[in-house]
């Protein structure tokens, strides 16, 4: 498996330290092969510290998807959006996830539960849960919101969620992870999710003029 930096800044706690380190031997060589003694090697620390604070090394992974998740869904606090414009939040949310699943981490992360879904399935389980799962769950909320204001007709929020997720995954994430080309600048993350968002609040067909 290639190796992926999970560098994104210096760590500003020993916690962020330890799962850097953890992320970048994981993506090194993959699930199976990463031990924990690997992990204290890159990162320092004890054996006792990581089992009292993660549990297992599967523990330790479910951390690292799990902080990450958090990143990017951050910004989609439902009780802070209840207020906001639809396409502002859908502008806003799609370009955190467009951001977060082209960062180095999340790209390592998916290529190894890739490699890993049928030797790992609850860990590959427990990614989807935290991550793809969890953002079409948290913007399915929203659309609840959007709905009972009257922003849009929806009679499966959960579904049209999964609809724009996936768009704004498309195939740029696809051929990243694929290795077929480097994850796209700011400029074309920003046109990508613009697209995604007019096509989902407008459709492609013409509006009638009736």
């Amino acid at each position: 498996m290639p190796a992926v930096a999970a560098k994104s800044g210096r760590p500003s706690t020993r916690r962020e330290a330890l799962l850097q380190a953890a992320a970048e031997v994981f993506f090194e060589q993959g699930y199976a092969a990463t031990s924990i003694d690997a992990i204290i090697e890159r990162a320092g620390g004890s054996k006792r510290n990581i089992y009292n604070e993660f549990g297992n090394k599967e523990g330790l992974f479910a951390a690292i998807v799990t902080e990450n998740a958090d990143k990017v869904l951050s910004t989609l606090a439902v009780e802070e959006i209840e207020g906001r414009d639809l396409r502002e939040t859908l502008t806003a949310f799609g370009r955190h996830l467009m951001g977060g699943y082209m960062s180095p981490t999340l790209i390592g992360i998916y290529r190894m539960a890739v490699t890993e879904a049928n030797r790992f399935p609850d860990l590959v389980k427990s990614f989807y849960e935290q991550g793809p799962g969890r953002a079409t769950t948290q913007l399915a909320e929203v659309l609840e919101i959007a709905k009972k204001r009257g922003d849009i007709r929806a009679d499966d929020c959960l579904r049209l969620a999964g609809h724009f997720v996936g768009m704004i995954r498309d195939n740029l994430h696809l051929q990243v992870i694929l290795g077929l080309r480097r994850p796209p600048s700011d400029k074309e993350m920003r046109a990508a999710v613009a697209s995604a968002v007019e096509l989902f609040l407008n459709g492609v067909r013409p509006h009638s003029d009736k």
